[in-house]
């Protein structure tokens, strides 16, 4: 039997846990907060051990990892590379989604000094969207373009916001602050996140607005690509708003004087403003993406194109962005544990999606989940 260890009882980590169990895996999920672990129990049917613990605390990610045939990481991306690094350490495989803004590719040595296989940013963007990226970057002569489009929304959004966190809300902040790169030209270049605003049109969605952020990441360095942006969507106006909110200095992380006292503007926003951007239980979200690639077969110009609408999973309770965020980690980590994948390294998700067998295998298990993508070619 199996022995994984799933750190972090979050949104997506109960979803993973969840999955991992219908194959009958002894899973054991850690997390500081009981009240968390009691859900990730209930939504596994009470087929999965937890196990309080403070993640923030590296000698006790290590002994948790240290008895696991296989770990995944589900932690809020301040703490992906720490623990990812502790994991590696202690010599155990390890399949992670936070989104964290170190490079993990730093780690690639020690991954393989330890013989460790570390699949790093395996959710649905970056995760799925890498993996076709990869993919369609092997299967052209030449790629000359990558566009990817992703956002997790509320399906029945309510002003004024008309947007709910389905991850870590810190996480998001962070999006909008952090600069966002992309490649023009063969170049790395820089502008400010939730800039570059444009209008889309997708089918079952309606319109939506699409913004620069800092979504590439390893992609900038693994594939040849001379064009490349990945930007977020949102209902129309969100990005104006947040600018508003950034530019005024509410996300900002040093302390500032306010009657009398020191406050930190971004700690002060993240208390009134999260619990608005909190589904309620039962509330439905959607994700939609959109990956195209353009480039070169034959010497004839070539397009992909693959188009994701998913929604809550009324059944089961899960959110749509747990699941599409929670399954290509989990599909990847049985290929980890039965031997598909044994190269050691830190590996982003694009090099696997060069293997058909792979890509085929996250493909058809995301089908057999209820999570399709529509794929179109010229």
């Amino acid at each position: 039997m199996t022995r994984a260890v799933v750190l972090g009882a979050g949104i997506v980590g109960s979803v993973i846990a969840a999955d991992l169990a219908e194959d009958g895996w002894e899973i054991t999920v850690f997390d500081r907060s009981e009240k968390a672990l009691e859900a990730a129990t209930r939504l596994a049917g009470g087929r999965i051990f937890t196990q309080a613990a403070d993640l923030t605390d590296m000698h006790a990610i290590r002994e948790a990892a240290a008895p696991a045939d296989i770990v995944i990481g589900a932690l809020p991306g301040s703490l992906g590379y720490r623990t990812l690094a502790a994991v590696i350490e202690v010599g155990r495989p390890i399949c992670d989604i936070s989104f964290m803004p170190e490079d993990a590719l730093t780690l690639d040595a020690l991954a393989r000094e330890r013989g460790v296989t570390a699949i790093v940013d395996i959710g649905v963007a970056p995760g799925l969207s890498n993996l076709l990226a990869g993919h369609a970057q092997a299967a052209f002569d030449s790629c000359e373009r990558i566009e990817i489009y992703v956002g997790g929304l509320p399906r029945n959004p309510q002003p004024p916001f008309e947007y709910k966190a389905a991850f870590s809300p810190v996480d998001v902040i962070e999006e909008y602050v952090r600069p966002a790169r992309y490649v023009e030209g063969g170049r790395v270049e820089t502008r400010e996140a939730l800039s570059g605003v444009e209008t889309m049109e997708l089918p079952g969605v309606g319109t939506l607005e699409a913004f620069l952020t800092d979504g590439l990441r390893s992609l900038m360095d693994t594939l040849p690509v001379p064009n490349m942006v990945e930007k977020t969507l949102r209902y129309p106006g969100h990005a104006r708003l947040m600018r508003a909110f950034r530019d005024a200095g509410l996300f900002g992380t040093e302390s500032v004087a306010a009657g009398g006292s020191r406050v930190v503007p971004r700690e002060l926003v993240q208390s009134l403003l999260f619990p608005l951007w909190t589904y309620d239980e039962g509330e439905e979200d959607l994700t939609v993406m959109r990956v195209i690639a353009r480039g070169v077969v034959d010497g004839s110009p070539a397009s992909k194109q693959w188009d994701l609408l998913d929604t809550f999973d009324t059944k089961r309770g899960f959110s749509s962005m747990a699941r599409t965020t929670a399954f290509p980690c989990t599909l990847l980590a049985r290929c980890v544990a039965d031997g598909t994948i044994t190269e050691a390294g830190v590996i982003p998700p694009e090099r696997l999606g060069a293997d058909e067998a792979v890509l085929q295998r996250v493909m058809t298990g995301l089908a057999d989940r209820g999570v399709e993508l529509v794929a179109t070619a010229s």
